[in-house]
């Protein structure tokens, strides 16, 4: 039964990386026998200039209707004096809404090859492989906000920071299921020493942890777990969190193997879960054709690991991107006098070759 991709390549350097995935999915698709169809739909600034709107009803329907859903990237500098209900980055918000979008995944996998291109030591960062699970719909960034009000004779703007037990339960459920997959270690990041809603984030994921016996539970308050991530990286697995520290720490985390060319993630939810690159539509370098294509093609990967159950595919990608790696190429974010230089196309093309 035929497997439907919605592609939704977005704005700046989307149309490029996205177009170097789908080639990287269909030559997979040719040995793995996944039968997969695509449809593409335009989200962003790009659909704004379209229709007046970055997110279409039809974008909507068939990201819906589809089995797994491609991203590329939203934004630029063209859409900046846009109203704030219509720019851009609301289609990503849009798209988690609609599709119930509740959990952010970020692997953070640091090989040899791109040691030396992390801000931290070699020997510190090597065999980094961290899964962050960050909740996407709940906290802070979904709270009722003000922005101005008069409060005791002066301005002040505040916004709500709330979750419920059944939503912490949720995030903490899939971060014991994902650890039993990988090493079977959760550290659960709160600020319990100050805020409610992580003291009771904390009591939640303790007591939900006791159906897990297999998996090892650890609490991290979140300045030291952003400090740890730059003095021993390698002592975690999965790591899982709010919507805002998983923000803020996915970000930091990201930058552990040197560029966020190379960072995939993925957002999963009740319906159709969505793959895209952790960068954005970098508007400077768009239609040039140097964009590194590395992190869609790993985001395709999650795509097939996650939404397909296609493992065995999902590594085949997987291991083409870190051969090619290993064979010197390199886009000019990660060009370096002695390795061969390598622009959208040709990083692609050698990933292609390594496929199997």
């Amino acid at each position: 039964m035929s497997k439907k991709i919605a592609v939704i390549p977005g704005d700046g350097i989307g149309k490029e990386i996205t177009a170097s995935a789908v080639e990287v999915l269909k030559k997979i698709d040719g040995i793995y026998h996944l039968d997969l169809s695509y449809e593409y739909r335009p989200a962003g600034g790009t659909a704004y200039d379209l229709c007046g709107s970055p997110l279409p009803q039809d974008t909507i329907d068939t990201a819906k209707a589809s089995d797994a859903i491609l991203f590329g990237a939203v934004g630029g500098n063209k859409w900046d004096n846009v109203e704030p209900s219509k720019r851009p980055e609301q289609a990503v918000l849009g798209l988690r809404k609609n599709l119930g979008l509740y959990v952010n995944l970020r692997p953070v996998k640091v090989s040899s090859v791109l040691a030396e291109y992390s801000p931290l030591k070699p020997d510190i960062v090597t065999g980094t492989d961290i899964m962050i699970v960050r909740e996407l719909v709940g906290g802070i960034y979904f709270g009722d906000r003000c922005e101005s009000e008069i409060h005791n004779g002066v301005e002040r703007a505040w916004d709500l920071e709330n979750y419920s037990v059944p939503e912490v339960e949720r995030i903490s459920r899939f971060a014991m299921e994902a650890a039993r997959k990988r090493r079977h270690k959760v550290t659960s990041v709160d600020k319990a020493n100050v805020l409610a809603t992580s003291r009771l984030w904390r009591r939640t994921i303790t007591k939900l942890a006791e159906g897990y016996p297999d998996v090892a539970l650890n609490h991290f308050y979140v300045d030291n777990c952003a400090m740890q991530l730059a003095l021993n990286p390698k002592q975690f697995d999965v790591i899982v969190t709010s919507n805002l520290f998983g923000d803020i720490l996915s970000d930091e985390a990201a930058v552990l193997g040197g560029s966020i060319g190379m960072m995939p993630s993925a957002s999963i939810g009740e319906m159709t879960s969505l793959y895209e690159p952790i960068h954005g539509s970098a508007p400077d370098i768009a239609g040039k054709g140097i964009a590194n294509p590395c992190a869609t093609i790993l985001s395709a990967a999650m795509l097939l690991r996650y939404s397909l159950d296609a493992d065995a595919a999902a590594d085949a990608i997987e291991r083409a991107v870190d051969e090619t790696l290993a064979d010197g190429w390199r886009t000019p974010d990660l060009y370096k006098e002695g390795f061969k230089k390598a622009n959208t196309d040709t990083m692609t093309e050698e990933i292609l070759k390594h496929i199997r």
